[in-house]
């Protein structure tokens, strides 16, 4: 019986099919442009190979679109009609139904029955992470790590991956030493690990370093080059360390020429130009009209509700260039979201989504006390959007600036602290709002005393 490259055994027979699945895990777990390419090889090849009809269906799913979801089930349809599956291939449609119907958190329950009898299977433990990073579980993702650890010693194909993925999870869970430590084994075994480098990227980030996160990325742009859209958020990172350092011409030119400059409608893509361009902002930068490109794609992403995450940055892009229309259609559909007879579909989206989006409707109205209250009552959940601590970290600015001129100056002085609290050092962000504060209280008080 044939092998995969992680030596489990699979209902592979075609010696170019079986070079292809290397080729299409390879490609996976190091975010590669080329994945699709090889899978499809995989399966015209082998069209009865249950995994690769599995891996398809997640492939479309963690892509986050609505109009995707009849691709995903397809293939799901398509892997159940397979003969002969093995039992961890079985185990592997369980998975996939469960995400299908979008019950995540079942969907992980089969995937962690594959690695407790086969810790060494990579797919496995990348998509388990994958969808833990979809639902700002790092503490489930970290543990799910921690359990098979064992398994990827240096002869594991999947070693250098395996490191990339356990530094992001040290770093989303604030150990941050430890996080820098894996994410540089993990490149020096896998050079083209764009995902641990990123993770040593977010690092620079949490503990205020921005200097040191340029000189981290320099020279080093052939570790993201190779990869899917993921490489437009490795720019976002750059880019994030130039806004640090009040380098905002950088910030434009990295927005127009990597970040943007493919205008795609990819959630992921329009957050990071959605939250870069509101990063900004903030900072008092005209943006000029680059907010249109991404209201008119937002617009027409009302009635997706696949993520939190996704649906708060589109109502971040329709407030911003003020689409009002479009944006209460939005809330109106998250409404109904909330109100939803499936369990799971309700959970998604009243809490923290409701609050949040009608704090960030009302920011981008400038009727920032509103924007405070609700934006101040969804923080405690905001976790559950998904995503990472630097890509939330614009809706926790959001609230903070919106306090500020709301005037709820002791508010503001216990966020900034406790955002303090969870990073290894103060950005150029808090620093800045540690000084409009104290600018504010000195006004407060000669008002007061006149």
């Amino acid at each position: 019986m044939a092998t995969d490259p992680f030596g489990l055994p699979v209902s592979l027979r075609h010696p170019e099919a079986i070079t292809a699945w290397e080729s299409t895990m390879r490609a996976f777990l190091a975010h590669g442009a080329d994945t699709p390419v090889h899978l499809a090889r995989v399966l015209e090849l082998e069209p009865q190979f249950t995994i690769a009809h599995v891996a398809k269906g997640m492939f479309y799913l963690l892509l986050g679109r609505r109009e995707l979801m009849c691709v995903a089930d397809e293939a799901l349809s398509a892997a159940r009609a397979c003969s002969d599956p093995l039992p961890r291939e079985q185990t592997y449609v369980a998975a996939l139904e469960a995400c299908v119907a979008g019950d995540i958190h079942a969907g992980l329950r089969p995937l962690e029955q594959i690695l407790r009898v086969a810790p060494q299977d990579a797919l496995a433990m990348k998509l388990s992470h994958a969808w833990r990073f979809v639902l700002g579980d790092s503490t489930g993702m970290r543990a799910s790590l921690e359990r098979v650890a064992e398994a990827y010693t240096p002869d594991h194909m999947a070693y250098g991956y395996f490191q990339g993925c356990m530094a992001f999870a040290f770093e989303e869970t604030g150990e941050y030493t430890r996080a820098r430590t894996r994410g540089l084994r993990g490149l020096e075994a896998t050079p083209d690990d764009a995902w641990g480098l990123h993770a040593v990227a977010h690092v620079h980030d949490m503990t205020g370093d921005a200097r040191g996160g340029l000189d981290w990325l320099s020279g080093r742009e052939a570790a993201w080059a190779h990869c899917n859209n993921f490489r437009y958020h490795v720019w976002w990172h750059k880019a994030l360390m130039h806004l640090d350092l009040g380098q905002m011409d950088q910030v434009l030119m990295l927005y127009d020429t990597e970040i943007r400059a493919d205008k795609t409608d990819d959630y992921r893509d329009i957050s990071n130009g959605t939250s870069l361009l509101m990063r900004l902002e903030l900072e008092g930068v005209d943006v000029g009209n680059r907010w249109e490109e991404l209201a008119d794609l937002s617009q027409s992403r009302t009635e997706d509700g696949c993520l939190i995450f996704a649906d708060l940055h589109y109502i971040l892009a329709l407030a911003a260039d003020g689409r009002d229309e479009a944006t209460a259609r939005m809330l109106g559909r998250m409404h109904a979201d909330a109100k939803h007879a499936d369990t799971v579909v309700r959970k998604r989206m009243a809490t923290p989504g409701l609050s949040a989006a009608r704090g960030l409707e009302a920011f981008g109205e400038g009727n920032y006390t509103a924007a405070f209250t609700n934006l101040l009552a969804a923080r405690p959940d905001m976790q559950k959007a998904g995503g990472s601590h630097a890509q939330r970290d614009v809706f926790e600015r959001i609230t903070i600036d919106a306090g500020l001129r709301a005037g709820q100056f002791a508010q503001v002085e216990t966020l900034l602290a406790d955002r303090q609290a969870k990073r290894g050092g103060e950005d150029g962000y808090a620093a800045a709002r540690h000084a409009l504060l104290s600018q504010a209280r000195t006004q407060a008080a000669l008002l007061a005393a006149q």
